[in-house]
């Protein structure tokens, strides 16, 4: 199994918290505190897009 370096989990109040993990061979992880163990996977450019996105207000309409 691939080593993930996850970053301290993002919580919201009251909600289940996302973590988000990167590995050496370029690859991103995203996965609800507690069950890294089935994570979903994509490229960093993957995750760099996803987040872009988010930044930008594309996710805005889920608030």
């Amino acid at each position: 199994m691939t080593d993930i370096h996850w970053e301290d989990p993002f919580c919201g109040e009251g909600n289940n918290c996302f973590r988000l993990g990167t590995d050496t061979d370029g690859n991103a992880y995203i996965a609800v505190a507690g069950k890294e163990d089935a994570p979903l996977t994509d490229t960093r450019e993957a995750l760099r897009a996803l987040i872009r996105d988010i930044k930008s207000g594309k996710a805005d309409h889920l608030l």
